[in-house]
Parts: C-alpha cells; sequence; structure tokens
C-alpha cells in the first residue's frame, strides 16, 4: 500500500465503445497466453487508475462550525496523473452517536470544483441516518452514490471531514483512501501471474438467497465471506460476520439497492478493530492473482450477466469474492447470488467472461484484510 504522509515537505453502465475496447483486450490476453504463461513484474507507469493512502492527518487545518462540529480540511493533494472518477474510502473508530460527512472537489489548473459530498456515515443508523447524498450534478460533474464523476480531467483533491456526536464523541479516523480512474484509458493487459494458477484460499461459502430480506444483499454477504475468512485464519470471532448483520451496517438510506454503496461497505469492514479496507481500481487481471498469490481473497465488482454464458442481461452490479485460480487460469469465485438447493456457492468462471464482466465497474474491488497483513507487491500504485 502506498501511504501518503502528509507532512511534505455498483457498477454503473458503460457504454458499447468501452466494451468494445475491452473486447480487444481479451484477445490480446488470449494471444498473450497462448505464448505461454510467464510470471514477472511490469515496471511501467500505468495511468488508467492510482490509489492514494493518509494514514496522518496532522496537517489537515482543524476548525469548528456553528453547528459545533469539528472540520478537517486537507491540503490540496496532487495526483500522479490525471482523472475523472474519484471513491473515497474511510476507516474509523466511531462510537455511538458519533457521524462523519466526507467531501471532495477536484482541481486542474485555473479551476476548481465545487465541495461534492460522498457520504453521511455513522455506525449508529437511528441517530444519524448513513446516506449517500443526489442531486449533486452541476456542470462540472455529479456524484453517482459513491463515485464522483467528472466531466473534465483533473489532477488534484481536497477532501473535507465534518466530523460530530452526543456529547462531543467524535469519530476517530485511522484511515482514508482514494481510489482515481481516468475512465477514457483502457487499462494495459499485463502478463499473467501464474504464482496463483492452482491456488485457492479456503473462504466460507455463504448465499444472500438464504437469508429473509437478501435479495439486495450480494455486497454485504460478499463482505461477510471475507470477513468471515480472515475470523477463522486470526481466530477473531469479532471478524466472523454474518450477512444480516452486515447489511444492517452499511445500510445506505438513499441508494436504491440499499446494501450496495461501495465505500459504506468498506468502512464497516474497516470500522472493525485492526481491520482495514477500502475500494480501489486494478488495471488487470493479473493485480487479483498478486492478491491470491499472497493468500488474500478479494472483493470484485462484476456485472452478474456477463461472468457467465448464457445468462439473461442484467445491467445492475454485483459484487463477488475472487478466492483462487485453477490450474488453467480461470477464476474460483464465491458468489452469493446462488441457490444453494441446486449449486455450491463456489463457481469457477471462465477468465476471459470475468474480465469482461469486471470491466463494466472499471475493475473494482473491496481490499478487505487485517492491519498487520504483508501486502502483494503493489506494482502501479494501486493499493
Amino acid at each position: 500500500m502506498r501511504i501518503l504522509r502528509l507532512d511534505f515537505g455498483r457498477a454503473l453502465p458503460q457504454s458499447w465503445r468501452v466494451m468494445f475496447k475491452r473486447f480487444n483486450i481479451v484477445l490480446a490476453l488470449v494471444a498473450a497466453m497462448s505464448c505461454g504463461c510467464k510470471s514477472h513484474f511490469v515496471a511501467s507507469q500505468n495511468r488508467f487508475s492510482h490509489f492514494t493512502g493518509l494514514a496522518d492527518f496532522s496537517h489537515f487545518t482543524r476548525s469548528q462550525n456553528s453547528r459545533g462540529e469539528t472540520v478537517l480540511l486537507s491540503p490540496e493533494i496532487t495526483t500522479p496523473s490525471e482523472w475523472d472518477e474519484l471513491v473515497l474510502s474511510w476507516n474509523t473508530t466511531a462510537p455511538a452517536g458519533s457521524y462523519l460527512k466526507i467531501e471532495a472537489r477536484a482541481m486542474a489548473p485555473g479551476h476548481r470544483t465545487k465541495f461534492y459530498t460522498l457520504g453521511l456515515w455513522s455506525p449508529d443508523n437511528q441517530a444519524f441516518p448513513r446516506a449517500s447524498v443526489s442531486a449533486q450534478k452541476d456542470a462540472d460533474g455529479d456524484v453517482r452514490v459513491d463515485t464522483l464523476a467528472l466531466n473534465q480531467l483533473a489532477n488534484a483533491v481536497q477532501i473535507r471531514l465534518t466530523l460530530g456526536g452526543a456529547k462531543g464523541e467524535l469519530p476517530t479516523l485511522k484511515f482514508i483512501g482514494m481510489a482515481f480512474c481516468n475512465t477514457k484509458i483502457s487499462p494495459k493487459v499485463l502478463p499473467p501471474n501464474c504464482v496463483a494458477w492452482g491456488k485457492i484460499i479456503p473462504t466460507p461459502e455463504r448465499s444472500q438467497q438464504s437469508y429473509v430480506g437478501g435479495s439486495g444483499w450480494c455486497s454485504p454477504t460478499s463482505l461477510s465471506m471475507a470477513l468471515a475468512h480472515w475470523g477463522e485464519v486470526s481466530q477473531r470471532a469479532d471478524w466472523n460476520l454474518d450477512a444480516p448483520e452486515v447489511a444492517a451496517g452499511v445500510l445506505d438510506h438513499n441508494f436504491e439497492k440499499a446494501t450496495g454503496n461501495w465505500s459504506f461497505n468498506t468502512a464497516f469492514a474497516g470500522g472493525l478493530n485492526e481491520m482495514r479496507a477500502y475500494v480501489t481500481r486494478f488495471s488487470d487481471i493479473s493485480e487479483l492473482e498478486d492478491w491470491i498469490a499472497a493468500d488474500i481473497p478479494v472483493i470484485i465488482s462484476a456485472r452478474y450477466d456477463l461472468l457467465q454464458d448464457g445468462r439473461a442481461d442484467d445491467f445492475s452490479g454485483h459484487l463477488t469474492v475472487c478466492r483462487g485460480f485453477t490450474n488453467n487460469g480461470d477464476l474460483v469465485i464465491n458468489d452469493p447470488w446462488t441457490d444453494i438447493k441446486v449449486e455450491s456457492v463456489r463457481h469457477i468462471y471462465k477468465r476471459e467472461n470475468v474480465i469482461r464482466a469486471w470491466a463494466t465497474s472499471h475493475n473494482t474491488v473491496y481490499l478487505v484484510f487485517p492491519e498487520n497483513t504483508k501486502l502483494p507487491a503493489d506494482r502501479f500504485g494501486h493499493w
């Protein structure tokens, strides 16, 4: 993970044009694989996406507003490359009754946008209902549930946090993640990391269809599987949470698919003691292989209908858990949208299908792991 210490010095529908580009990428990958599988790192810079993490907030300006809330304002943060989409993640220790409002504004030479609200967050849904904020569209861009989408490219960002709580008990910030993406660029195809081929990480299997009211719970069910994995590995019962508890903890009152807010899911997981979780975007499936090789399952956002041939069109987003690869590089995935009376939650999906389905979210992932976990080498600044 690339942590920026400020001491300074769901998937959205995509255009057919993007899908055709991705199809060409699949063909290129197949051609590359036919020449033999090689595992090696690529040093060249990838400008499709990048990630910046904040763990030190001492250089944020601190003030109070008229309501007595604490406001933290970051310096302007220059990004390594231009971007037109931003997804924020936050991990906090938040006492009951406390809340957080998180905002961001983008900057380009000679222009800065207004502050857009990217989430109203609280562990206490009664005292301060969690919600994404709609109706923010202007000439510069819009907020699509959890994603700031700009009309023009930017090269800097500023974050503003408003913290409040009953009796002055405020959330304590542990981490903020910023996942930037230039959706005008098609990510490069990379050589596969075959170290992960044939490796399957033990991960509990859960079906959202097994729970009353679970039809829209693909994200919290996937998250519960990832957390249960770590609960078993680390013998931490407090991490092994079932899907209904996770669903209640990520509920977004303003989102049609109420538990699918990417940022809210990682905020819930990252609020657990000694757990880190955030949203980012990979450039290629080989980076999934890097994480599997490191024994870390990854939650991916990929359209359900495209994951398997013959499924009816479904343009909504879907979350699943990538837990491994077959010997020939296909993906072993825990898919929560499974009727366990008919089949196993564990599915094998063709590599080319996953690439196509995952591209509809610009390769969005949730990374969820204990804070002391050794992460794979970060070749492109994506985690």
